[in-house]
């Protein structure tokens, strides 16, 4: 048996910080809990992100809970991505049962019941606060990433873009964008060329194609008006305790693409809009992405070098970025090594290919001398987990086998009259809930196509009328001089007149 006091003196050591931490559960050792050896996190380095992995029912959402939870009542606001459903029961408080009385009094902490605040969010039809961005908001290089564009794609839609903002075209949902599209493609292609080039219409069939692929995702339900705006993230509730946003994506899981947009596009929004701090001694927003795996697996390459540059980015404005996924592996690399705290629950070695899994995720932690952690990977039971963090030097923490606390709130869903009790009372509800329709570019080019049409019926019916009254003025003539009268008549006056100048001259016939 390793030596007990050796193991607590290094865990407390590697566990002292001089500013807030959160007390995260107690260490392990030879599969029992060490009294004393509390394994904590330190609410200054949450900004270097993090990553939390395990299989299947290890108990991956209820340490997501516990870190949302704790963080808020330090006055940490965060952003919960909920794609199972499971997570809103934080704002609930949860309930005393023999099983967390035990683990209380192993941890050494008591348990006091809390419910969070929260503001319960969607992209969807889900009830919740209607999370929109507009084309404009997301730029032609954000844009074209999303769609997966090659160069020449690309420069025809920064070309478009440039041309929606010279004749004041706002691009607010995916319908301005085929609308300007399907009109730079037909009538409004000569002005086009005129001033940028000439525009390949197969180019346009390809961005359109691919723009429908986008919206069999349901992407313009994302697009729109109001634009959420990020600042709301981080309010803090009457009692100083961060304000919890819950995003319910349960209906997005077959929507991928969807998903990786909308969080680009919030990263994008959060790093553009917040300003520089540095080191902090808390941060001001901590996100968590539940499911990451879902970002990654069917992400573009370009949209995955536009997430990796940006939460190497994003720290240094006092953001943190916590992924949730059942494998460490569903991460990219260049991700991975970005993620300061790690919490790894249990994995299972079914298959050669788990071995190999699991190997490659004991060589994301620090060397321990007290455990062979691919072998203790595959042993850790529900609750449990490998923690490490950075210390405020940026150090890692010792790697514990860890006992980890139970969540304070509900491990459980909220009824739908409790989640419309929470829409109710919401106060950002009033502000997001109207989606508006302002005139943007579908609705000006249909005006000036419109107009054009009706000026040149107008031109048209002109020419009609023209046509017609010289018609008319040649029949009238036409009829008079076939008529016999008339002919009499043009005859005698003609005579006449010829006499009557004859006469004048002098050489008239006999008078009258």
């Amino acid at each position: 048996m390793s030596d007990i006091k050796t193991f607590t003196d290094k865990v407390i050591a590697g566990n002292t910080f001089k500013g807030d931490s959160i007390i995260f559960g107690v260490g392990m050792l030879d599969k029992a809990a060490v009294p004393g050896a509390m394994v904590k996190i330190p609410l200054s380095t949450l900004s270097r992100h993090g990553l939390i992995a395990g299989a299947t029912g290890s108990g991956k959402t209820k340490s997501l809970q516990i870190l949302a939870e704790q963080i808020s009542l330090l006055g940490v606001p965060s952003l919960l991505m909920d794609i199972k459903g499971d997570l809103s029961g934080i704002a609930a408080p949860g309930s005393m049962n023999p099983k967390i009385e035990d683990r209380c009094k192993m941890i050494g902490i008591d348990f006091v019941p809390h419910g969070s605040n929260i503001e319960l969010m969607s992209l969807s039809k889900e009830p919740g606060i209607r999370l929109r961005a507009t084309i404009t908001e997301f730029g032609p290089v954000l844009f074209c990433k999303m769609l997966d564009l090659n160069d020449v794609q690309s420069g025809v839609v920064s070309i478009i873009f440039k041309y929606c903002d010279d004749n004041s075209y706002p691009l607010i949902d995916l319908d301005d964008f085929k609308e300007v599209l399907q009109y730079v493609a037909n009538e409004g292609k000569s002005d086009m060329e005129r001033q940028y080039g000439l525009i390949s219409t197969s180019t346009v069939g390809s961005i359109m194609r691919k723009i429908v692929e986008l919206e069999t995702q349901g992407a313009e339900t994302f697009f729109g008006e109001p634009s959420f705006e990020v600042a709301d993230l981080c309010r803090l509730d009457q009692n100083g305790y961060g304000m919890i946003s819950v995003i319910r994506l349960t209906d997005i899981q077959d929507r991928p693409k969807l998903f990786s947009t909308f969080m680009l596009q919030l990263l994008a929004e959060i790093y553009a809009s917040f300003p520089e701090e540095g080191d902090v001694t808390q941060p001001k927003l901590c996100l968590f992405i539940d499911e990451a795996h879902l970002i990654f697996s069917n992400a573009s390459k370009a949209l995955l070098e536009q997430i990796e540059a940006i939460i190497k980015l994003i720290r240094s404005k006092g953001i943190g970025v916590f992924f949730i996924t059942q494998n460490p592996t569903d991460i990219p690399e260049s991700v991975l090594s970005q993620l300061g705290l790690k919490i790894q629950h249990a994995l299972r070695a079914f298959t050669a290919n788990d071995r190999k899994d699991i190997k490659l995720a004991a060589q994301n932690f620090p060397i321990s001398e007290f455990y062979e952690v691919d072998q203790v990977i595959t042993e850790l039971g529900t609750g449990e987990a490998f923690v490490t963090a950075l210390n405020e030097k940026g150090i890692p923490t010792p790697l514990v086998h860890t006992l980890v606390r139970p969540p304070l709130s509900r491990m459980d869903i909220l009824s739908p009259d409790e989640i419309s009790a929470i829409l109710g009372r919401s106060k950002l509800s009033y502000k997001y809930s109207a989606q508006l329709d302002r005139q943007s570019a579908k609705e000006i080019i249909q005006a000036k196509l419109a107009l054009a049409r009706e000026e040149a019926q107008v031109q048209k019916m002109d020419a009609q009328v023209e046509k017609g009254r010289k018609s008319t003025e040649k029949g009238f003539v036409e009829s008079f001089l076939n008529n016999s009268t008339a002919r009499q008549i043009g005859r005698t006056l003609a005579r006449e007149i010829s006499r009557g100048l004859l006469g004048v001259l002098g050489i008239g016939g006999r008078k009258r």
